[in-house]
Formats: structure tokens, C-alpha cells, sequence
């Protein structure tokens, strides 16, 4: 166990301008985010508008708003409240809406191959992959925590009731492959809970917090086997370390602050910074700002803490697509962070949509859903479409940036005239 207390330290990046740029392609509210773990210049987004969009982010940032994704993924009948990247496979990413379905989708084609439409009689809470991205484990409204094979389209194991009470559920995997689940009793207590899926009848551990009605949001850091408790309205983030010991689920500490979080987002390991022994960044949103908050624990070494900082899952992809889509799994590949962690170049996301023309029809949707696409003899044609399309793309941004150019030349000569003036 980590003995060691823990210090925290919230700090303040100052207001951005109203002007600044932003991503905005949706027609619809924002419902979820998520940064793609193979490359830091992408991200996911489900909106209101029944869309996924998938875009690239400058590796400078923002100059300009962002109106343009490089895909537009369709195929949820309502709202996309959840989306999910693979762990471990290239361009693989899991969406979930409020038409209780889970449609798991390859980037780089801009394909639905597998589509989970009858396994969710009501809302899906939130959707985990495991550690190697076999498995996947959901929360729902019918108060269900399932562990689901997506590419055998199977329930592997099912637990009815893991919380009794009314309020949202949130279920994720751990490393060692127990389900960590959130929740609320009867009596409307907060719960954690520890379950084995090969024997769900009875929770490894159970434990009741106290009678917030905030939903509590878990934060999961499998190097150290720390679980940090996020709960929505609270002004408070617990955490726990699991272990195999009983009581299985520790309590550690509790950091506090006087205004209570509308939400929170959560830094990867390799974006923290090992020279302050830091072990955790959150990102706490407020009403109208999004304050940083760091975990550190204190040394008095400077040398690097091999305890706090065991190898860690790198940028890497350990498979692509195809090879997940065909049945192949691996863990992820993991990197240390002895000397920092140093980004490398990250590829452009390509997307090289399948010509439907060449898809034949099949009366068993499900079967058509899982098979991995294969190579269309017209491979040179859907190149160069893709190629002309990101000629296209680059045309329109360089004369956006010329029109933002011109009409702040404007500005300028009129700043310059009422001085002068």
C-alpha cells in the first residue's frame, strides 16, 4: 500500500479571451469528449445531433475555430452520450446513445462493424473497456452492471441490482479484471463496490459512503491501483487503493476545496510531472472556469520514484483496426517515464472510406456488422478521392486564414489612425 500522505496543490492559468478559438461542428450540444491514447492531436465527440464527430487538433493549437472533422461517424438514432476509444487498437472507437445502443466503429474507414442494439432495455450509463480491449463492462438505468464480448456480440456476465437504489450507476474495469462499480442503496447512501465477473452473486467488497445525491464519478490509475471518487455537486475527490488484501478497497484521503464541481476530466499518466512527484491532475470544471488540480506526494529524493511511477501505457498502438476487428488482442505497450515523457510526431488521422458500391448485400445485418472489410480492387480511385479532399481542406483553411489575416490588418490600421489621430 501507498503510506505515504498526500499533498495537493490547485493553481490558476488565468481568463482565456472571449475570441479564442474553439471546436464547434456540432448541431448540437456536446454531451462527451474523449482524447484518443494513440495520438494526442485527436479527439471524439457525442453530441445531441445523434452524430460522433472525430477530429484533429493542430499540433500548435488552435488558430482558428475548428469547423471541419476529419470524420462524421452516423448510424445512432438519439443522442450520443458516451464515446470511448480502444486501449490498445488503432482507430477503434466505442459510441453509446440514449437508443440504448453500443456501436463500435473503425475511424480510419469511417465504418460501423459492430452494433449492439438489443443487449440494453434502458439508458447506458457509461461503458469501460478492459485492460487489453476484449471486454467491455456497462452501467445501466435497469440498475444491470454486464460485462459484454463486443466481437462475439455475447453478455459474458450479468449482475442484476449491483446498487438497489434509483440514481445512476457507473461500472468500470480494473486492471487485474474486476469491475469497480458506483452507486446507491435503497435508502439513497452512496456505495462502492468490488465485483469477480466469473462470480457476480456476491460483491468482493461493499462499502457505504454517506447520503450525497451526487453521482459518484470514478478516476482509475491502474500503475498505482488508485481509484479517485469524483461525486457530481461535491466539493471533495477521495481515493482508495486496491489491493488483494481484505478489505480489498482502502481508503487514503480526502482533498477538499470550498466550491463544488460541475465536473471533472483527468490527465493521463504521461502528461504529469515525475521531477514534482506528481500522481495526479484533474481538471475541475466550475460555472464559469476550469481550475487545475494537482496530487503530489512529497519526497525529499530527488531522484526519480520508481514506486509511484511503475511503466506506463505509451502513445503507441499495440494493433490496428483490422487486426482487433479479426480477433487479435494485446496489452498495451507500455513505456517509462524515468526521464519524462517525450511526445513524439504524431500521424495525421487518414480516413479512406470503402466505395458502398462495391458492398454487396446481405440479409443477415449482424454478421455484415462484424466482418472486417476487405480490400477494394478500386484502391487507387479512393486514394485520390482522399487526396483531393485534403487539398481541398487545406485551400479552405489557407483562405480562412487569409480572410482572419486581412480583417485583422483592418483592425490595426484603425487602432493605428485613432492614435495618430
Amino acid at each position: 500500500m501507498l503510506h505515504d500522505k498526500f499533498a495537493s496543490l490547485c493553481f490558476q492559468t488565468g481568463r482565456i479571451d472571449k475570441s479564442y478559438p474553439t471546436v464547434c461542428g456540432h448541431t448540437g450540444p456536446v454531451l462527451d469528449i474523449d482524447w484518443c491514447p494513440h495520438n494526442d492531436q485527436v479527439i471524439a465527440s457525442g453530441s445531441e445531433d445523434c452524430t460522433v464527430m472525430v477530429w484533429q487538433i493542430p499540433e500548435s493549437g488552435l488558430t482558428l475555430s475548428l469547423t471541419e472533422p476529419v470524420v462524421i461517424l452516423e448510424g445512432h438514432s438519439k443522442r450520443v452520450g458516451i464515446v470511448a476509444w480502444h486501449p490498445t487498437a488503432r482507430n477503434v472507437l466505442l459510441s453509446a446513445g440514449c437508443d440504448n445502443a453500443i456501436i463500435i466503429w473503425n475511424v480510419g474507414t469511417g465504418e460501423a462493424l459492430i452494433n449492439l442494439d438489443d443487449m440494453h432495455s434502458d439508458m447506458i450509463y457509461n461503458v469501460s473497456w478492459n485492460r487489453n480491449g476484449s471486454l467491455i463492462c456497462t452501467a445501466s438505468k435497469d440498475k444491470k452492471v454486464r460485462v459484454i464480448d463486443p466481437r462475439k456480440q455475447e453478455i459474458v456476465a450479468e449482475k442484476e441490482k449491483a446498487h438497489e437504489g434509483a440514481r445512476p450507476m457507473r461500472a468500470i474495469f480494473l486492471a487485474d479484471g474486476n469491475v469497480f462499480t458506483t452507486g446507491f442503496s435503497r435508502m439513497s447512501e452512496r456505495q462502492l463496490a468490488l465485483w469477480n465477473p466469473k462470480n457476480m452473486q456476491e460483491p468482493i467488497a461493499l462499502h457505504e459512503m454517506d447520503t450525497s445525491n451526487g453521482v459518484l464519478l470514478p478516476f482509475y490509475d491502474p500503475d498505482t491501483s488508485i481509484i479517485y471518487l469524483c461525486g457530481k455537486g461535491d466539493s471533495s475527490i477521495r481515493y482508495f487503493e486496491i489491493t488483494d488484501e481484505s478489505p480489498y478497497v482502502h481508503y487514503l484521503n480526502t482533498f477538499s476545496s470550498k466550491e463544488p464541481q460541475r465536473g471533472m476530466g483527468y490527465m493521463p499518466k504521461r502528461g504529469l510531472d515525475v521531477n514534482k512527484c506528481e500522481i495526479a491532475r484533474f481538471f475541475k470544471l466550475h460555472e464559469r472556469k476550469c481550475e487545475p488540480i494537482i496530487m503530489t506526494v512529497p519526497r525529499k529524493s530527488d531522484l526519480f520514484q520508481d514506486d509511484l511511477y511503475p511503466d506506463t501505457a505509451g502513445p503507441e498502438a499495440a494493433l490496428e483496426a483490422e487486426e482487433w476487428f479479426e480477433g487479435k488482442n494485446a496489452d498495451p505497450i507500455l513505456i517509462s517515464l524515468k526521464h519524462g515523457y517525450i511526445p513524439g510526431k504524431n500521424r495525421d488521422l487518414k480516413v479512406v472510406k470503402k466505395n458502398i458500391l462495391d458492398s454487396k448485400p446481405t440479409a443477415n445485418k449482424k454478421c455484415d456488422l462484424i466482418n472486417v472489410p476487405k480490400k477494394t480492387a478500386d484502391t487507387t480511385s479512393v486514394q485520390n478521392e482522399a487526396k483531393l479532399d485534403e487539398i481541398l481542406k487545406e485551400i479552405k483553411s489557407i483562405k480562412d486564414t487569409i480572410c482572419n489575416q486581412d480583417e485583422r490588418i483592418s483592425k490595426l490600421e484603425q487602432q493605428m489612425a485613432k492614435i495618430a489621430a
